[in-house]
């Protein structure tokens, strides 16, 4: 049996939950286009880039755009997401999260965040978790999004354990495969709890316990 040294968590959707902003800013990208957008598009973002998010939505347009233009359109849509999180606060704080990081801060086990948002520090300053973390490995890290796995083989090197001994929490199915492809056990929780290649499933954080989080091999149930 594996021995869990650390415990690398994805940011929105495991710690705090931003997906409505999300929406919201990219609904207003997708209406000033005219472009139909709705949950089920949404869907298809979650654990994406935000410049493979834009490309997903352009899907849908009748023109073609040049990447100064969909550079432009990224970051206008960040301006309006930045601007919804000022409306964050520690309330946003997903149910279990707090104890399960009390508890493995107890038992000396290291935690992380690895998330592909460039926005990721700016989060967790909002809900008051920013100085919880050992690491924070996020988008302006990593050349590449999930499923890559590079977001948690870097946050893995810079705690200084090995990937053998990293749990990753995850609830993109995206997410799930680059814990997998890093060689590390997956915990997955929220839409990715039916992953196959997850060794873990809960339905969020409140719902698992610190000594269960650490048991590495166990199976979705």
């Amino acid at each position: 049996m594996r021995t869990i040294k650390a415990v690398i968590f994805d940011l929105d959707g495991v710690i705090v939950s931003t997906d409505q902003y999300h929406f919201q800013a990219w609904k207003r990208l997708a209406d000033s286009l005219g472009i139909p957008f709705g949950r089920e598009l949404n869907d298809r973002l979650r654990g994406v880039s935000r410049m493979e998010s834009l490309e997903i939505i352009l899907e849908k347009s009748a023109r073609r755009y040049s990447l100064e233009e969909r550079r432009e359109m990224a970051e206008r849509k960040n301006t309006h997401y930045r601007e919804l999180l000022k409306g964050l606060s520690p309330a946003d704080i997903l149910p279990g999260v707090i104890n399960v990081i009390k508890a493995l801060k107890d038992r000396q086990v290291k935690i992380a965040i690895g998330s592909s948002s460039k926005n990721a520090r700016a989060i967790l300053r909002a809900v008051g978790l920013e100085d919880k973390f050992n690491v924070i490995t996020d988008g302006n890290d990593i050349p590449r999004s999930k499923p890559d796995p590079a977001v948690f083989t870097i946050a893995a090197m810079r705690l200084g354990i090995s990937p053998e001994e990293c749990l990753v929490v995850e609830d993109a199915d995206a997410g799930v495969e680059a814990g997998s492809a890093a060689g590390m056990t997956v915990l997955a929780v929220g839409a990715a709890a039916g992953h196959p290649r997850a060794a873990r499933c809960a339905e969020n954080l409140s719902c698992i316990s610190a000594e269960d989080l650490l048991v590495a091999e166990s199976a979705c149930g």
